[in-house]
């Protein structure tokens, strides 16, 4: 009774309880109640003409002929502001009980302290619904003077078992593990929490797409199916399947915008703003080029059409939907209310000039699944990789299999050594202005240089077993220079090497030993240029770092010290980049060449591939080392470390002097002069016993 003035007090406060139910629905009262204080942006209260496409979705949550509703959508939509809105309706005009789930517990705890909070702070209406207190509003825990309560939680089995709750909102859908420790996904797990209230229940999931696409040669089977793909689009399939619409301003004819529907100048200029800014979208209809100005007045226009229903020009909307107990919307990046069309392009053609340049889809990626709202389909799935159109492509630039030759535009050379039970396997790959590559040597190392047997015969390597069969290594890889296909006689030097550090028992700690032996017995830089590789697990690793490996418990035989640099490449990646330089047939953009006398196996293990939505698989039993080596060689070159700077970042016009023209190159050198890494043992000769000789 201590928080209460009086009698009168304590009941007027307990009203609220027993108050009947405001009849408006989720959209009004955000106008009426929610207030927004985003300075710079909008400050006032919540306006439905700004992103009209969020009305339908926001009064679905209430309606009893649905229990799930979906919405997918672009960044900038205002997709995650209709969860205030829905828990400010619920709040003040319809309690019961709601959980939030979050991507993770550090992110829920952020969005609690943050966006939450200030929609308590800025919108009174709410923020004097709750009831205070530390013990009733906590990070993870609100509770109203209603009776009704929010809690804040993220997907785990724990959090998702033995709670029943009417009303659920999964935030950020797709950036969620999408297996909830083995027991499903988590808008499965979420919905069975609110089984209990039937009807009444609501499970609620929003994200911007970001899976991939299982199937690149998908077909829809209707009108607004999405395409075969996991997260928030598998779910949307579910559902109802709306889609946004807009009537054209000229014909009124009705139709979806999206991003491919954009019109902008194909000019070859490096002013990329220049071109986004004039952006049109043409009707398909029509041809009428709709300005950017007209967005507004286009979304106060649209509808929301089910699957199954067409929009006709008199207005009215007639078909048949689909019947199911799921709302669902996907919003394209067109409509977006807070992004407009020039940002749209810019990024999109920044992205596409990076793919270009570089090999990568990372950008692309992202501005299709957070900007246009779309689903993303990997170039890589895109190409069809043959043998026979890589062997097409085969040059004679001199040379031969027993004497291999650098051919005329390559800068530098790069070899890459994967590890076999009984063999180093190592491919040599020259790097040219603008990327392009030609494989220069592959061969196999199979007997050991120190270990004979009985019979006077070298034995077979054994890199698992034999610190001493890695010695093969330093003439056969680490030192071999070869001769420019010129005829001058002049011959180059390999300037990094990137040697595999995984296989069988015992390779690893061989490795690390190698490489420490490098670094203490030889001053030619040999552990420099020799830098280990591994792959790295995590998806949402950069392309290439490195770092220092220290021995866990569950690899201590490796012996690492934290002392040997390892590069870590994110294979599924790396991988991307050298499929799209495969899939290049001009030069200047990343090509990848190959010498006439390669044999067949060679392109049949670049073929050996397929990338698929959950990353790179081997096809049945087929060797796949020429096409490890491969993407190896492209970790490297973007390394840093080695290459310095990396291939993305050199400027072609003042190259370091290990990538320039032959006549100033570091690394190329006459026959019978010294190479530039001219390798000799450390001396055991110490200063003191020099400075005595010299005495």
């Amino acid at each position: 009774m201590g928080a209460y003035v009086s009698l009168e007090h304590l009941i007027a406060q307990a009203a609220s309880m027993l108050r009947p139910p405001e009849r408006v629905t989720v959209a009004e009262c955000a106008e009426r109640y929610r207030f927004l204080n985003n300075q710079g942006s909008f400050v006032g209260y919540w306006d439905n003409t700004f992103a009209p496409y969020l009305v339908e979705p926001m009064n679905e949550t209430t309606s009893l002929d649905f229990t799930g509703m979906i919405f997918a959508g672009p960044a900038r939509t205002g997709k995650s502001d209709m969860f205030f809105n829905y828990l400010l309706h619920t709040a003040k005009c319809d309690p019961a009980d709601m959980m939030l789930l979050h991507m993770t517990q550090a992110t829920a705890r952020d969005w609690s302290l943050g966006d939450l909070a200030r929609a308590f702070r800025h919108s009174k209406a709410l923020g004097e619904l709750l009831v205070p207190g530390r013990q009733n509003d906590n990070v993870f825990d609100k509770w109203f003077k209603s009776g009704m309560r929010l809690l804040i939680k993220w997907p785990t089995i724990n959090e998702l078992s033995g709670k029943t709750v009417p009303r659920l909102w999964l935030m950020d859908y797709d950036r969620m593990t999408q297996d909830v420790d083995g027991e499903g996904n988590p808008y499965d797990l979420a919905r069975k929490r609110a089984t209990t209230f039937k009807r009444f229940g609501m499970c609620v999931a929003e994200s911007s797409p970001g899976f991939e696409i299982k199937d690149p040669n998908w077909l829809a089977k209707s009108a607004h199916e999405a395409p075969p793909v996991d997260g928030i689009l598998a779910l949307y399939n579910r559902g109802d399947r709306r889609r946004w619409y807009w009537p054209c301003p000229q014909c009124n004819e009705k139709f979806e915008a999206n991003f491919s529907m954009f019109d902008y100048p194909d000019i070859d200029t490096i002013d990329l703003l220049e071109i986004a800014e004039q952006v049109t979208l043409p009707c398909p209809h029509c041809g009428y080029p709709i300005p950017p100005a007209l967005k507004r007045e286009l979304n106060n226009a649209g509808r929301w059409i089910k699957d199954g229903m067409i929009w006709q020009p008199d207005g009215e909307i007639v078909g048949r939907p689909r019947r199911t107990d799921i709302s669902s919307f996907w919003l394209k990046g067109p409509a977006a209310a807070f992004q407009d069309w020039t940002s749209l392009v810019l990024k999109y053609l920044q992205a596409k000039q990076d793919f270009e340049n570089t090999g990568s889809e990372e950008s692309l990626k992202v501005t299709t699944n957070t900007d246009q709202g779309d689903a993303y389909i990997p170039q890589a799935s895109r190409l069809e990789r043959l043998p026979e159109h890589l062997k097409a492509r085969a040059k004679d630039w001199g040379g031969t299999a027993d004497d291999p030759a650098v051919p005329l535009g390559v800068r530098f050379l790069i070899t890459t050594v994967d590890i076999q039970k009984s063999a180093f396997v190592y491919q040599v790959h020259g790097f040219g202005e603008g990327g392009d590559v030609w494989i220069v040597d592959s061969d196999r190392i199979t007997r050991s240089e120190t270990r004979i047997n009985d019979r006077g015969e070298r034995e077979l390597l054994d890199p698992g077993a034999y610190l001493e069969d890695w010695d093969v290594l330093i003439e056969k890889v680490i030192e071999r220079s070869y001769p420019l296909a010129d005829g001058s006689g002049r011959r180059m030097s390999v300037k990094a090497i990137g040697c595999d550090s995984g296989g069988k028992a015992g390779v690893t700690a061989n490795a690390y030993q190698f490489w420490r032996k490098l670094r203490d017995t030889r001053e030619d830089q040999a552990s420099i240029r020799f830098q280990l590789l591994k792959g790295e697990p995590s998806k949402s690793a950069p392309r290439v770092h490195v770092g220092y490996p220290d021995s866990q418990k569950k690899d201590r035989m490796a012996l690492a010290r934290g002392d040997i640099p390892v590069l870590f490449i994110n294979s599924n990646l790396m991988k991307d980049v050298a499929a799209n330089r495969l899939g290049r047939e001009t030069p200047g953009g990343g090509m990848v060449n190959f010498p006439h006398w390669m044999p067949d196996w060679l392109y049949s293990q670049l073929c050996a591939e397929t990338r698929t939505d959950k990353g790179w698989i081997k096809i049945g039993s087929r060797r796949n080392e020429a096409w490890d080596l491969l993407y190896y060689a492209y970790s490297v070159a973007l390394n840093g470390r080695q290459v310095s700077p990396n291939l993305d970042h050199i400027n072609w016009e003042y190259p370091p002097g290990w990538a320039d023209g032959w006549e100033q190159n570091d690394l190329v050198f006459a026959e019978n002069a010294a190479k530039p890494f001219d390798s000799h043992q450390k001396s055991d000769i110490s200063l003191e016993s020099l400075a005595s000789q010299l005495a």
